[in-house]
């Protein structure tokens, strides 16, 4: 199970895209990148998501636009630690912060998107 973390349009709802590929990988990814502004993040990390985000975790984003997102996203990142496993699946800090700063990248780069995840 998993997480699919999209922006899009707020009027059109169609998914935005960049200009050029971007190579941000999750539990699934486009091999070469995509346009799209799209991130898969395990499920596995939800607990982690909860414990900086509260109740709703991730789902706290889901409508929200992704400006307002950014200090919400940056605030979780920095209670998080920096314990990256090697092994993507495993649920530590350092993995979840690294979902949640690719998030903060693409909210950085399509501050007009609209969150959606499926």
């Amino acid at each position: 199970m998993s997480y699919d973390m999209y922006l899009i349009d707020p009027v059109t709802k169609e998914v935005l895209e960049t200009t050029t590929e971007h190579l941000m990988t999750g539990g699934t990814y486009v091999v070469g990148g995509t346009k799209e502004m799209w991130l898969n993040i395990t499920y596995n990390y939800s607990s982690i998501f909860q414990k900086v985000m509260g109740k709703d975790g991730i789902h706290k984003i889901e409508g929200m636009s992704a400006v307002d997102s950014i200090p919400i996203l940056q605030s979780a990142i920095n209670k998080l630690k920096d314990n990256v496993d090697s092994n993507y699946w495993n649920a530590t800090e350092g993995n979840a912060k690294r979902a949640l700063n690719q998030l903060l990248a693409l909210a950085k780069m399509r501050p007009d998107g609209e969150w959606k995840i499926t």
